[in-house]
């Protein structure tokens, strides 16, 4: 019986030492962001699943929250499934990419996807870059200095 006792003591110290843990403040790297010196992000979105879709567009919103919208730049690049968030006449989430765009978030387009579905520019939401290939962008801008980020 002492040893289940201890066991219990032993447990409830230590739920107790959980109670009190909370998360630690992200340390930014130097330089730190600025509006001279903004951190580059990009997002690839593949995937015309409406979930994903929204995930993505609610991880724009968190870094320009946690950098403040002046102190990064942010380009979701859509290629593949991906593309279908960006016809305007069959997005799912046409409402929330003008409203982002508004706030400087760049949505990139894949030339290669939209020739290889039949579809043409013209169906892109306004203000929706086109690029000729979206996974050479990626490339591109990761050279430049942009993070890659897949959700």
């Amino acid at each position: 019986m002492p040893l289940l006792r201890s066991m219990t003591v032993l447990l409830l110290v230590g739920l107790m030492g959980c109670a009190g843990a909370r998360a630690a403040e992200t340390v930014l790297a130097d330089p730190p962001p600025s509006f001279d010196n903004p951190r580059h992000i990009m997002l690839q979105l593949t995937s015309s699943d409406p979930q994903m879709i929204n995930n993505i567009l609610y991880n724009a919103v968190n870094l320009q929250k946690f950098y403040g919208q002046d102190n990064v730049r942010i380009a979701i690049v859509a290629f593949g499934a991906g593309m279908e968030a960006l016809y305007e006449k069959t997005t799912p989430v046409k409402d929330r990419i003008t409203s982002l765009q508004q706030y400087d978030v760049e949505f990139v387009a894949c030339g290669n996807t939209l020739e290889t579905t039949g579809h043409t520019e013209d169906e892109l939401i306004d203000g929706v870059t086109l690029v000729t290939a979206g996974i050479a962008e990626i490339v591109e801008r990761q050279l430049r200095g942009w993070i890659y980020v897949r959700p």
